[in-house]
């Protein structure tokens, strides 16, 4: 049986990895045995899950259906050892995916603790804006902030936080363009906009109870949030943040904050599961812990 345990821990890590040798890294095992190993279980099943190229792999539709029963047992049989050990047992590795200054600003400073208390677990961190293959990366979890709908649906989510967003400028700008008092004004700024977070040229704020959108003059478009930061604190024009991703830079006056009486609608901070919404014991754990923790941020 426990031969069998191997063959789906093996297929599953191929799976969600997109290869081979990615997975062999990650198991600590050599390519030909995960190789072999993926091949036995597809001998002893009578059955292709894998189709096979020299550049990549794929599932077939028979690989979908296994690969999705066998991560609930998987998850299963963690959750009952992780139950007979304790949670204090935890161990293993979680890769874990998030934008890069919410993730040096908050999701960071927010793992000391928890790694403290669960010495046994390993976290490799993909710090990106870009939105990733959160499957081809063999993602774990993944921290995405924005606003409106998810667009993985088919993924596993929970919400941590609400971040309030503001609209900031350098004093330097400032200085040069004048200071606008309402959203209208925006339109004849330039403006900073970033690519995938709040990249939309249609800023909508809302005061007493009234909506108003206003469409930016985008001239600058930015692909990352420390690219955005930069861009505002160089004087280049007017921009959308977080509170937590410029609040350093607000409190030592490098940026200003614009059009207080009216607010943004708040991004949202999820935590998500490509693995499918029943996430390992220690996946869980950690978005527990996060939860808490980022809640409590803004």
């Amino acid at each position: 049986m426990s031969d069998r345990w191997q063959e789906m821990a093996v297929f599953v890590r191929v799976a969600e990895s997109g290869g081979l040798s990615r997975a062999a890294r990650e198991l600590n095992l050599s390519q030909p045995s995960v190789s072999r190993i993926v091949g036995t279980l597809e001998a002893r099943l009578g059955i292709t899950l894998l189709l096979r190229t020299t550049r990549s792999i794929s599932l077939t539709e028979a690989g979908t259906l296994y690969l999705e029963r066998a991560r609930y047992l998987l998850a299963e049989m963690e959750e009952a050892e992780q139950a007979a050990r304790g949670m204090d047992s935890l161990h293993g590795v979680i890769r874990l995916a998030m934008p890069v200054l919410y993730g040096a600003r908050a999701v960071i400073p927010a793992l000391a603790t928890f790694l403290g208390r669960h010495p046994d677990l390993r976290v490799e961190m993909i710090m990106s804006d870009a939105r990733q293959n959160l499957i081809a990366d063999g993602v774990d979890v993944a921290i995405r902030l924005g606003v409106g709908p998810l667009d993985d649906s088919t993924f596993g989510a929970r919400r941590l936080a609400l971040v309030e967003r503001l609209v900031v400028a350098a004093p330097a700008y400032l200085s040069a363009y004048g200071t606008p008092d309402s959203p209208a004004e925006l339109a004849r700024h330039d403006c900073i906009v970033q690519h995938g977070l709040f990249g939309r040229e249609s800023w909508r704020f809302t005061h007493n109870q009234t909506v108003t959108s206003v469409d930016v003059s985008a001239r600058l478009w930015i692909n990352s949030a420390p690219g955005v930061l930069a861009a505002a604190i160089a004087g280049l024009g007017i921009a959308l943040a977080t509170r937590i991703m410029a609040g350093e830079e607000l409190r030592n006056g490098q940026l200003t904050q614009l059009i207080e009486t009216y607010r943004l609608d708040p991004a949202e901070v999820y935590a998500v599961f490509p693995a499918g919404p029943r996430p390992s014991a220690k996946v869980r754990a950690i978005v527990d812990h996060l939860e808490a923790t980022l809640s409590a941020l803004d």
